[in-house]
């Protein structure tokens, strides 16, 4: 009898800790969900979160431990491993830091005055020839520079407004985990008060609504797949990424080991320097390059493709948001779901305007 007391009690003491455990999971859960919804009710899709200039216009950089303290005291628990990391590997590259350095809208100010110099001076220099009032001379030198110049500059920025795939197009991985926490990352620039301000910008965005907007859109499109695959393809054809594969050159190291046989080999030869060339005959590579397209594959699933869709155009949305460059809505447009208050348009309407044309 005392035995039975006794395994009565261990179960008892079991039970008591499993029930501890459960209540404790649950409060962990139900406390996880109240921030969750309180963050939901604080914060509305392209709402702007965190916004960090970066440190220095002649070596832009962001301090990433820096946000993602601040994006802590806003309630956003984002580990290392899904926000600074991807974020050193995406901006963090002395590559891309000169491009967004001779890219910005400040190295474009500095640059006008000196397209202006150099157009109006080969402007003179052969029109000088053929006119010889100096007076009509000078002025149309200088009309047409100034047109040139106007035109150089409007294409730059009209470029600035569409994908681009030093920045934007690195910043998908990045994006594709920040979705998770329902934030969108983006690198805007333009220029204030003669000041170029390149900033880090991260808006919460809760893509789901998106993505099953995007996904009804592409299904209402099902039974045209092949025209819709084909329409995707021609708007996403530039979007190729160039990856170098660096593969060890079996045949050249195979070549030089069986050049020669041992009767054709010199008996006194000095050991550092076949040791030396050895080393750089391994050393040898070729270089190869594979071209990866960011076009949803066909066979994909529907949700999957308007996924990848809504996270491609997620940082270039994100600039135009930010910077007020995006497209005006249509009355068509107007008349669908818009799920951003605090813009003309949504990010899925956004993605249907640029790949889908609806």
């Amino acid at each position: 009898m005392k035995g039975f007391n006794v395994m009565d009690e261990v179960e008892d003491i079991t039970t008591l800790f499993a029930d501890e455990s459960e209540a404790e999971v649950e409060l962990i859960q139900s406390s996880k969900a109240q921030t969750e919804n309180s963050r939901t009710l604080r914060w509305k899709n392209g709402q702007c979160v965190l916004a960090v200039p970066t440190s220095s216009m002649l070596n832009p950089s962001f301090d990433l431990s820096l946000c993602r303290a601040l994006l802590k005291r806003e309630g956003f628990q984002i580990p290392v491993a899904e926000f600074e990391a991807p974020l050193e590997v995406a901006l963090d590259v002395p590559s891309v830091r000169r491009y967004l350095l001779f890219n910005s809208a400040l190295f474009q100010l500095i640059m006008a005055p000196i397209i202006y110099i150099v157009i109006w001076c080969a402007g003179f220099s052969t029109l000088h020839l053929f006119v010889t009032d100096y007076w009509l001379l000078c002025l149309s030198v200088s009309l047409v520079s100034v047109i040139l110049t106007t035109a150089i500059l409007v294409i730059f920025y009209c470029s600035n407004k569409e994908i681009n795939m030093n920045i934007d197009v690195r910043l998908i991985q990045v994006n594709e985990r920040l979705s998770r926490h329902k934030l969108l990352v983006g690198v805007a620039d333009w220029m204030q008060n003669c000041k170029g301000t390149l900033q880090l910008f991260i808006v919460y965005w809760d893509i789901a609504h998106c993505v099953k907007a995007l996904t009804e859109t592409l299904e209402e499109r099902s039974f045209v797949e092949d025209a819709a695959q084909k329409r995707l393809q021609k708007r996403m054809s530039h979007l190729l990424l160039v990856a170098e594969a660096m593969t060890f050159d079996s045949v050249v190291l195979g070549s030089s080991v069986n050049e020669g046989s041992d009767e054709e080999t010199p008996l006194l030869v000095n050991n550092e320097e076949t040791a030396s060339s050895t080393s750089t005959s391994q050393r040898e590579d070729t270089k190869l390059t594979s071209n990866y397209s960011l076009v949803p594959h066909r066979l994909l699933p529907v949700e999957a493709k308007a996924l990848q869709l809504l996270l491609t155009y997620g940082a270039v949305y994100v600039k135009l948001l930010m910077s007020q460059r995006l497209p005006n809505s249509t009355q068509h447009l107007l008349r669908r779901r818009n799920h951003c208050t605090a813009a003309s348009l949504c990010l899925c309407q956004y993605v249907k305007t640029k790949v889908l044309h609806s």
